[in-house]
């Protein structure tokens, strides 16, 4: 018997002392590590970025193009040899024959050339420019409310793991009354003053509240890990709390939350940007119709034998001017979409706007709703406690049977644990009208 004794000793030490090297952090830091680390906050950071790059890649489109070029090319063709010649400076007398102008010999020509193209008007460039900036303003606000959605994360989590912990202690004081009841069960059914069934009845009701307490700290366990996830940890990593979260009184009125909500939600601003996208997406359509006026210049040096060799060298400069006339329909069907495209994102936008409001004034709602189930829950909790302790006490009297002792300690446990549950829920109320309104991380950091 010793052996089996001293094991589970050293189990329970392991335990606890896995338990204590368990890290914790408070929800700030928990709260800093999950906007540095959660893989949804830096995707959406790599969005905004890929959305600037955008951005600034269409403004280089101001800019000169210059490329180099080095081509080769070998032929008997009568003008391309002609052409070869007269770019290497080799053309001489003997080349207006007849006969080698008919049939010249094969020809190499190597050509170097380096070029610049200038744009001098195109109002397609500032359009396109305008709808890539307005992309990265959307993509910015969807980053910032990103960040919102995970702070929320982080505190539902955080405490998701203050709700299993108390849950966990509610069970845990389960299984000790539940085993003092077996063993007044099990002392007055020996003494002759019990019935076998109420000893039976006591050891199922402690079964059941040790399987509670099982799924209890299960339930404890997950929401460690969830916790570890969300600030961007490890897979199969755990993390602690190390404070309680305290419930605190809302700050604003309904008409403040919904006026702080129209100018603060991150995603409602970039719906914004999408209908400015969308109007340069009418203006890029438009700009269509419009001519395009370019400057070039080109120098180039040509070549029999080698590459980059110079036989001969020219320039040539120039402006060209491109106004396409008709392209069959195909402008004014582009910018008939753009404009329905555009009045699409303004309804949108216009919808979007009501239903924040819309959100918010229900987010207030069901706090109200949470705060009416906290209060019950209290009561019912005092409620049960004194009606536990009078029936105990009945009980230790011999007046009340083990069923109505049970039945009063199921009552108890059942609203012990249902006012854990009802202050998470209106804390996490109370949270969710801060994130409705936009102003989550400003009100939860001060």
């Amino acid at each position: 018997m010793i052996r089996p004794l001293v094991l589970l000793s050293l189990l329970l030490l392991a335990a606890t002392a896995a338990e204590a090297a368990e890290p914790a952090v408070s929800f700030r830091e928990a709260l800093v590590l999950a906007l540095e680390r959660n893989h949804l906050v830096s995707g959406a950071a790599y969005e905004k970025e890929a959305a600037e790059r955008g951005a600034a890649a269409t403004r280089s489109r101001y800019f000169p193009r210059i490329t180099a070029e080095e081509a080769f090319a070998v032929s008997n063709s009568p003008t391309r040899t002609f052409m070869m010649k007269l770019d290497q400076g080799r053309f001489t007398t003997d080349d207006f024959q007849i006969g080698n102008l008919n049939s010249p010999a094969t020809r190499t020509d190597f050509r170097t050339m380096l070029s610049l193209e200038q744009p001098l008007v195109d109002f397609g460039i500032g359009y396109g420019r305008e709808m890539a900036e307005r992309e990265a303003e959307e993509k910015g606000y969807l980053f910032e409310r990103r960040r919102e959605d995970v702070g929320y994360t982080v505190l539902a989590s955080y405490l998701g793991v203050q709700r299993a912990r108390a849950v966990l202690d509610a069970t845990q004081k389960e299984v000790v009354e539940a085993r003092e009841h077996l063993r007044l069960a099990h002392t007055r059914s020996e003494g002759g003053t019990g019935l076998k069934s109420d000893e039976l009845r006591a050891r199922t009701f402690l079964s059941e509240a040790e399987e509670r307490e099982i799924t209890a700290l299960n339930d404890l366990k997950l929401a460690k890990l969830r916790l570890a996830l969300t600030v961007g940890g490890g897979a199969g990593e755990s993390l602690d709390t190390r404070e309680e979260i305290k419930g605190e009184p809302l700050r604003m009125q309904e008409e403040e939350l919904v006026r702080a909500a129209l100018a603060n939600r991150q995603d409602l601003k970039g719906a914004v940007s999408g209908v400015e996208r969308a109007d340069a997406a009418v203006g890029l359509a438009s700009s269509a119709w419009l001519p395009t006026l370019y400057a070039g210049a080109s120098w180039q040096m040509n070549d029999r034998d080698i590459p980059f060799g110079r036989d001969n060298d020219a320039w040539n400069v120039g402006v060209t001017l491109r106004w396409e006339l008709f392209d069959g329909l195909r402008r004014s069907n582009d910018q008939g979409r753009a404009r329905a495209s555009r009045e699409a994102a303004a309804q949108y936008l216009e919808q979007f706007r009501k239903e924040v409001a819309l959100q918010v004034r229900e987010s207030l709602l069901r706090r109200a709703e949470a705060g009416k189930r906290l209060e019950v829950a209290r009561h019912a909790y005092l409620a049960a406690e004194e009606g536990m302790r009078l029936v105990n006490k009945r009980f230790g009297e011999g007046l009340a049977t083990m069923v109505e002792l049970l039945d009063a300690q199921t009552a108890f446990n059942r609203s012990r644990t249902g006012l854990v549950e009802r202050e998470i829920d209106h804390q996490l109320a109370t949270a969710r009208v801060y994130h409705a309104a936009g102003i989550f991380l400003k009100e939860m950091t001060k």
